[in-house]
């Protein structure tokens, strides 16, 4: 069985990797594949054309039609020229509030669905969830037409 992370330990996790929207996301990607994959659910990646971004789609209970997608994105804006007082790629409380690039917008929402994973499989869903994170978003959503297109040949 995987591993399992509450959502703030998950978040943690997720602002760690430095997924500035210029640079690479493979890391994080691997790492939600592979916690994926500890609990036996298949996310299939699609990577851009130069192969140093992709997004992750993965299906979470039934084969059936219908359900929801929990959609999301990877990318962070970059912290150049910003003053912070904490490691911006470390998430840190403060006065009751986390604090971290990408907390809120997205990795907090991405942090929530992927925490809650282990807790779907055991629901007896009748529809599926399925989780969908693309790259790119903070520049205009470049991974979201491969992604859906991906989507729907498999749904």
């Amino acid at each position: 069985m995987g591993d399992f992370f509450s959502p703030r330990e998950m978040l943690a996790r997720l602002v760690a990797f430095p997924t500035v929207s210029r640079d690479s996301n493979l890391a994080l990607v691997d790492f939600v594949r592979a916690y994926l994959a500890g609990h036996g659910v298949e996310a299939r990646v699609v990577a851009d054309a130069s192969g140093a971004k992709a997004s992750l789609h993965a299906l979470i209970g039934p084969e059936a039609p219908g359900g929801v997608v929990l959609s999301g994105h990877s990318d962070v804006v970059p912290v150049d020229g910003q003053t912070w007082t904490s490691d911006p790629f470390t998430l840190t409380e403060r006065d009751g509030r986390l604090y971290g690039r990408g907390a809120c917008d997205m990795k907090g929402f991405d942090a929530l669905a992927l925490a809650l994973v282990p807790q779907m499989l055991r629901a007896g869903m009748k529809r599926p969830i399925q989780i969908a994170l693309s790259h790119d978003e903070e520049l205009g959503c470049r991974g979201a037409p491969a992604l859906i297109a991906r989507m729907r040949e498999t749904m």
